[in-house]
Order: C-alpha cells, then sequence, then structure tokens
C-alpha cells in the first residue's frame, strides 16, 4: 500500500478522500481498500461497487465462494498474501483472480510471471477477501497456531493422562495436542456450555453452544477428522479402536496449579467418523447464590420457604438444558450444613459437591433410581435429591420418602407446573398420594440476557403489547429493550437469566387434585392463587429491560 497507488489518487481526484485522512489513518489499515473505506467511510461493499463503475471491472460477491474450490495447484501463501489476491477460477490458460484493488497492475504482472497464466482480475469486498485468505490457509496447511498460541496451550495438562501415552501422541500430534488444548480454552473464556466437533464428507465444523444457541467457530481440514477424535478419546480415556459404538468419558483439564475444569464426553459414530460433545460441567455455577438466578421475590421466597420444611417434595421441570441442575444444587447448597445427612442419585453426577453423599446411577450394576433410593431411606437421610423421576416405581419410593419425614428434591420432563401434576397421576401415581406429598413445583426455561453495552429501546404500539400479554398497568409506563451486538456479547446478548414458574401446592390445589382436575383446571386455578406462569413471568423479565419481548417468545414458544 503506497501514497501513489492509482486506486487512492482516484478517489483524492474525485474529492471522496483527503491525504490529511490518508496520513490519520493509514497506520490502521493493511490495505489500499481498507484505507479507503476507513478515509471515506464506505463499506467494502460499496468500494467494490464505485470500482466497478470507474474502472470497468467486473464485480463478484465472495459470500457464496468456497474456497476449497480454489486451484489446488495455485495455493502460494507468500504470494496471497503479500498480494491480496486470490485465485478464485482456472480455464485453460486463462486464471480468474480476486482483488480489492483493480489498479494494483505490479500484483497482477507478479502473478501472471508466478503462475505463468493470463490473469482476469474481478473486484471484491476487502474484508470478505481477507476472510476467504485466512480461511484458505487456516484449512491448507491444517491447523492454523502462531508460535505464541503453541507455546500457551502446549503447557497445559489432562489429569491422569500417563506419560507414556503423553509420549506417543507427541511423536506426530503435537499440533492435534495444542489445537485441542487452544479450542477447549477458547470454549471456556467464551462461556459455551457444550462443544461440538462434527465430521462431514467435505468440512469439518466445532461449534460452541454459548447462551443457549450454537455457533460455529471453527472448521479444521476434515483431513483430519480421525486424529481429532483419537485426541479427545486419550483425554476421556476411551477405547480409540472402538469407532462403531458410542461411548462416554471425562477430561479433567487443568489449567492452573489450583483450577481445573470437567468436560463430560460423549462420541457417537456418524456417516463421515465420530461426531463429539463436550459439555463444561462448571462447578461454580452450582454455587452462584439463589439472588443470581432470576427468581422473582415472590418465588424465590416460595422456593427458600419449602426447603426450609422438614419433608414434602419440590419438583424442578422443563425441558433439556433449561437450567433444572443448577437449581436444585442452588437448594441443596442452601441445605448443605453439618447436621443434615443429603444424598443425591444423579445420572450421570455432573458437579461434585462436597458434604453431600453423590450415587452415580449404574443401570448394568442394577443401581437404578429406585435401587438407589430404597438404600438411601436405609441410610438415615435428612433430604434425599433424585436426578429424575422417569417411572412409576421411582415415582412411589419418592412420595414414600416425602410422606415419612424426608424432604425429596427431583426433575420431571414436563413443560409446566400443572402438567407436572398430571404427569404423576398418569404414572399411575394415585391423587391422594400427589396431593399430600408435593410441596412446590418449579417450571423454568433459560433466556438469553441482553447485553448491558449495547442494548437499544424497541418501540412497539400498545395494542401489539396487549397482544403480547402485558396488562393496561404494564404498558403506561413500559420501555422494552432489543439486541443490537457489540464486541463484548454474542449478538446482543450475554449470560443467561432464568424463567420460572413456582406453584406452591395450596389446600384449594390438593382439593383440585383429589377430584382429578386436569392441567388446564389446575392452571387456571394457580392464576387464580397469583402464582404467576412461564409467560407472565417472561414478560416481567422483559419489562425490566433484563432480556427481550423476541427472546421470551423463543423460549416460551409464543
Amino acid at each position: 500500500m503506497e501514497h501513489h497507488s492509482p486506486l487512492l489518487r482516484k478517489f483524492i481526484t474525485l474529492g471522496r478522500i483527503t491525504p490529511d485522512q490518508i496520513k490519520a489513518k493509514q497506520s490502521e489499515a493493511t490495505t489500499t481498500a481498507e484505507l479507503i473505506c476507513l478515509c471515506s467511510g464506505m463499506s467494502g461493499q460499496e468500494l467494490a461497487e464505485q470500482c466497478l463503475d470507474l474502472f470497468r471491472v467486473p464485480y463478484f460477491d465472495l459470500n457464496g465462494f468456497d474456497v476449497e474450490n480454489v486451484p489446488k495447484d495455485l495455493i502460494k501463501e507468500k504470494l496471497i498474501r503479500q498480494h491480496y489476491l486470490l485465485p478464485l477460477v482456472k480455464k485453460d490458460r486463462k486464471l480468474f483472480i480476486a482483488t480489492s484493488d483493480p489498479t494494483d497492475y505490479g500484483a497482477f504482472e507478479n502473478f501472471e510471471f508466478s503462475t505463468g497464466l493470463q490473469c482476469e482480475i474481478v473486484v471484491v469486498d476487502h474484508k470478505l477477501l481477507e476472510q476467504k485468505i485466512d480461511q484458505l490457509f487456516d484449512s491448507s496447511s491444517g491447523l492454523s497456531l502462531s508460535e505464541d498460541e503453541f507455546k500457551e496451550f502446549a503447557s497445559l495438562d489432562v489429569e491422569d493422562e500417563t506419560p507414556s501415552q503423553q509420549q506417543d501422541e507427541e511423536k506426530d500430534d503435537a499440533p492435534i495436542i495444542v489445537y485441542i488444548n487452544k479450542i477447549l480454552m477458547d470454549a471456556i473464556k467464551k462461556g459455551a456450555s457444550d462443544l461440538h466437533f462434527e465430521p462431514y464428507e467435505k468440512k469439518y465444523r466445532v461449534r460452541f453452544r454459548i447462551d443457549g444457541i450454537l455457533h460455529e467457530m471453527a472448521s479444521p481440514p476434515n483431513t483430519l477428522a480421525s486424529r481429532l477424535s483419537a485426541r479427545i478419546k486419550v483425554m476421556s480415556h476411551l477405547d480409540i479402536a472402538e469407532k462403531r459404538k458410542p461411548q462416554d468419558g471425562r477430561i479433567k483439564l487443568k489449567i492452573s496449579e489450583r483450577k481445573s475444569i470437567d468436560f463430560r464426553v460423549s462420541t457417537l459414530p456418524t456417516m463421515w467418523g465420530e461426531k463429539i460433545v463436550m459439555r463444561i460441567l462448571d462447578s461454580s455455577a452450582a454455587k452462584l447464590g439463589i439472588d443470581v438466578l432470576g427468581y422473582e421475590p415472590e418465588q424465590k421466597d416460595l422456593y427458600l420457604n419449602a426447603l426450609e420444611q422438614p419433608q414434602g417434595m419440590i419438583l424442578v421441570t422443563g425441558p433439556t438444558g433449561s437450567g433444572k441442575t443448577v437449581s436444585l444444587y442452588t437448594g441443596l447448597n442452601i441445605l448443605n450444613k453439618p447436621e443434615r445427612n443429603i444424598s443425591t442419585a444423579e445420572d450421570p453426577v455432573e458437579i461434585n459437591l462436597e458434604g453431600i453423599n453423590q450415587v452415580q446411577i449404574n443401570t448394568k450394576a442394577d443401581m437404578t433410581f429406585a435401587n438407589a433410593l430404597k438404600a438411601f431411606l436405609r441410610q438415615d437421610p435428612d433430604v434425599v435429591m433424585v436426578g429424575e423421576i422417569r417411572d412409576l416405581e421411582t415415582a412411589e419410593i419418592s412420595i414414600k420418602a416425602a410422606q415419612t419425614g424426608h424432604l425429596v428434591m427431583s426433575t420431571l420432563h414436563t413443560n409446566s407446573a400443572p402438567e407436572t401434576l398430571t404427569r404423576l397421576l398418569n404414572m399411575g401415581v394415585p391423587a391422594y398420594n400427589v396431593a399430600s406429598s408435593v410441596s412446590l413445583i418449579i417450571a423454568q426455561r433459560l433466556a438469553r440476557r441482553l447485553c448491558p453495552k449495547c442494548k437499544e429501546p424497541e418501540e412497539l404500539p400498545k395494542e401489539e403489547l396487549l397482544k403480547q400479554g402485558f396488562t393496561e398497568e404494564q404498558v403506561k409506563d413500559l420501555t422494552l429493550y432489543a439486541p443490537k451486538g457489540c464486541d463484548h456479547c454474542t449478538d446482543g446478548y450475554k449470560g443467561r437469566v432464568g424463567v420460572y414458574e413456582v406453584v406452591k401446592i395450596t389446600p384449594e390445589m390438593s382439593h383440585k387434585i383429589m377430584e382429578g382436575a386436569n392441567s388446564l383446571e389446575i392452571a387456571a386455578l394457580a392464576d387464580k392463587l397469583g402464582f404467576d406462569n412461564l409467560r407472565k413471568s417472561g414478560l416481567k423479565k422483559a419489562a425490566s429491560g433484563v432480556t427481550s419481548l423476541a427472546e421470551i417468545n423463543r423460549v416460551t414458544n409464543y
């Protein structure tokens, strides 16, 4: 990039930029096109379209171009990066190349001399060109790791990995080891909950689930699929030779002298290799405290009062990934005192809690939820937590425990609090047992929090707000916010907050259950008694500016 570039001179002549602007912005740009965009305020696409008019050079949209189609014999990194040119397609002795500066004649001559082909140029958006060049060399040279990254991520240790395993791998796979370590650390830094490693016929994809939404984060070459899965399986203490069956394992990654992060690992054979999903088990999430989870004040009081009772059953319900485990663990942490004996049956045990006796369910060894519960009741328990009530036997033993002086906590996969009661009845639990044992039901979802740095007010007509479910009183002074997006967040959201329906089983509700009421009748009574359903709780979150109305509509299926 030089001051006398014909492209720069053209835009100075047109009065679009000035020499003073160039001087001020030159240190921030790496190419002529980028410098012109910085000075003029144009986008890369607008500049490319201007070049189309000024120089009669065809414009090409790189959005739909796959770098896998670049002629393999023309991938010359030094030449491409030096001149910011991307070979697109070769036809006979003619080569079509993408550029953001159609006046860089010296670069075209160098490319023609190096390749021995006649070059035809097309003008493109300089940002897209930079992205495609980076993609090309990320995929063609294997794994894109700088020397500093190599040093940083090579030092991470996997606990319980034997020195012989490390030595065997390090002979050929040091870059693979470092790359996987980098991916895991990136996921931790970005606050991801899950990592997906996915092989396909022509590509390999790595995705992170951040705030409940999957985002593609990396695309290493698919030729490395087997080596990547082998490394993860070694870290997880799984059978590398077994590629036909699903496997489950765990990784404990030591990231400093005092801190380790656990990952739950699951492998699944697919058409093009093994898909691997890792769940990050963050023990700090279980110790957040009830105040940061998102309960409304009256809902928090209902939960704390239920925890103080010496007996009864607290049920937490919602789909997978709705934060049920964190709600249960938060309750267990509140109860975790030296004078209480607490036992849990979990499948799997995700987070280790000191002072609580945690049992891993193992159906092969006949350690089912029901059998674990039976054993707990012979061990003088005060509090029992059952990971999930899946069948009538587990439900009956749980209810018996709740009726005989124990506090029982568990989960069910239902959509709302009233549906939880009817699910127990449908399992075959007598209505009088449900009415006398269940003390509190919490139905929940997780909504993404709006980024406080970039959220912006959203205007909606009063009629639409009323239609959405806001009351006349709420609409009077209502300010809703929408996501915008900035460097501090993902798509305008950062973090998550719980949306809850907390229903206490009152004498009136017990009476309804005994009468065999359906979920709609129980829901109507809960509303009459003043218990907010998920929709109402969600609208309160939107009204307070914590999240957006669009996000509440997403999580409540409105």
